[in-house]
């Protein structure tokens, strides 16, 4: 096999990197993104050398499981605009989005660290999230529910400076409506 060939991943192995990906967002949830690695591994029921074969560096893991929950909370928004009313689908989305940042103990700081492999993380979370949020917003306000002057980008702001407090959403919910 050439030098450049990547061979798939067994069935086995892929099942080990998604056990992997889910205890890390478990356990960093829970601890921060700081968490033991051993943590991480004896939750996903895999050794650590089997960890560092699919994650080489801590950093891996991080962006892994950081880019699963953007997905997540994107990709979500379609199924809450299928259903649920506009302006509800939007709260609940704001309320999952506020959940993903209040779970993400520490991450804002990893983000931030100067480490170049984090560096194109905060924009695949905007280009992942904002539009997600957009559609949702334009839907609503097409039907007359809410304002058409606050934008993805202020609402996202907002509910990242609300984490923690899902109440807080409510109340920003409830300033859009028209």
């Amino acid at each position: 096999m050439a030098e450049t060939e990547v061979r798939p991943l067994r069935a086995d192995a892929l099942r080990n990197v998604e056990r992997v990906r889910e205890a890390a967002a478990l356990v960093f949830a829970e601890q921060g993104v700081d968490a033991p690695v051993r943590e991480v591994a004896a939750r996903a029921g895999v050794g650590v050398g089997t960890l560092y074969r699919h994650f080489p560096q801590r950093v891996d893991l991080v962006v892994a499981v950081f880019r699963d929950a953007v997905d997540a909370c994107a990709d979500a928004a379609e199924e809450l605009a299928a259903a649920h009313p506009p302006v509800e689908a939007v709260a609940a989305w704001l309320h999952r989005f506020e959940q993903f940042v209040a779970t993400k103990q520490g991450l804002s700081a990893v983000l931030y660290s100067g480490d170049p492999a984090l560096a194109p993380l905060p924009a695949y979370f905007s280009d992942r999230l904002k539009p997600a949020l957009s559609g949702l917003l334009d839907t609503a306000v097409a039907s007359g529910e809410i304002r058409d002057d606050v934008g993805a980008d202020e609402l996202i702001d907002a509910a990242r400076a609300l984490a923690g407090r899902p109440a807080m959403i409510d109340l920003l919910v409830d300033g859009l409506r028209r």
